[in-house]
């Protein structure tokens, strides 16, 4: 994606600096755009646990790097296996909801197992960093039609969608998983507008989502996070597209904190809601929703905005970063290998 006149990934690799790698800190978008430069697997723990980087997709790329970092630092160690491994387990547990952490330093420390080879490793993770724009140019793809058809329907008209959080190209390595369709339907000159939920308390669509949208050119308004509702009442939402950071076997997904009240009032109101995401989003291990782990973060994130108190300074709060879509309020599962319902035998046909 381009800010600017400059063509950007979330994350890359420099060869000129083979020891580290470059990704945008989220923490300081609109007001700043700043580049972090990640050197060791502290350092990529700390930026995944702080949100320097976000989203599921980004931040499997960024684990897959981590374990990279930790081989080249600990390479002159008796049992480098054993050190990156002890690393490995650090950098799975910085989050616990979104699977493609676990999946993306899985899949590097296989790597690891048969290839101990710093150039190797290093082109493992280029390869699944490239890997991961591909799936979500995929899901672009795949989700172009719905919205093609809705402004078929209207006959050119606004196709308007609603999002939930930032599943843009700042949440992967390019493109998006549920703004990848709406990017391809308004380059291709469909009459778009996006519904920016501002995503309290870390307030992803107002800083992220909406920014991404605005410097690309696509119309969109930002609004509270309970206003959905409303608009769908009120004939002003066509379509919802969600992303998802961890989905069951049978289709539920676990998505930010919201999602699932937007999904409550889609289908109150006969709205399609949709949820997109790559394959390796699936954990087929589970298939119900009470077995998804709902990260609880720092209440100080809800008692405050950017370190300005907005509560009681003791107020005990609740702060759930996820929350799950049972499989039943799902229309449809938009995948980087096609469509499918939400349901454990059309998954199972889908990834087969």
């Amino acid at each position: 994606m381009k800010i600017g006149e400059k063509d950007y990934r979330s994350i890359w690799h420099d060869e000129r600096d083979p020891g580290s790698i470059h990704v945008i800190d989220q923490r300081k978008l609109p007001f700043s755009f700043e580049v972090m430069t990640l050197r060791s697997c502290d350092e990529v723990c700390d930026a995944i646990s702080t949100m320097a980087v976000r989203g599921a997709p980004l931040i499997g790329a960024v684990a897959a790097w981590g374990v990279v970092l930790s081989f080249l630092e600990r390479s002159g160690e008796s049992d480098v296996h054993a050190s990156v491994m002890n690393d490995a387990f650090k950098i799975k547990s910085t989050r616990p909801t979104a699977v493609n952490l676990a999946w993306a330093v899985d899949f590097m420390t296989e790597v690891l197992k048969n290839y101990p080879d710093a150039d190797i490793m290093r082109r493992a993770a280029e390869g699944l960093c490239d890997d991961e724009a591909e799936r979500s140019r995929r899901i672009g793809v795949n989700g172009l039609p719905l919205i093609e058809e809705i402004s078929r329907k209207k006959e050119g008209g606004v196709v308007n969608i609603l999002t939930h959080c930032n599943a843009g190209w700042l949440a992967c390595v390019d493109y998006g998983t549920a703004l990848a369709p709406v990017y391809m339907a308004h380059d291709r000159g469909i009459n778009v507008h996006v519904w920016v939920d501002e995503t309290r308390p870390r307030n992803q669509g107002s800083r992220l989502t909406a920014w991404e949208l605005s410097n690309h050119g696509v119309p969109c308004t930002l609004i509270t996070d309970n206003a959905g509702g409303h608009l769908m009442q009120n004939g002003m939402v066509d379509i919802v597209i969600v992303g998802c950071d961890r989905a069951t076997a049978s289709g539920d997904v676990a998505n930010k904190t919201g999602t699932y009240l937007k999904a409550l009032a889609a289908r109150d109101n006969g709205i399609p809601f949709y949820s997109a995401f790559p394959v390796s989003t699936f954990d087929m291990a589970i298939d119900r929703p009470d077995q998804i782990i709902i990260e609880e973060r720092d209440g100080d994130e809800v008692r405050k905005i950017d370190g300005i108190n907005i509560a009681p300074d003791n107020i005990p709060v609740s702060n759930y970063g996820f929350d799950v879509t049972p499989a039943r309020l799902i229309t449809a599962i938009i995948t980087d290998r096609g469509i499918c319902r939400a349901d454990k035998e059309s998954i199972l046909t889908l990834l087969s």
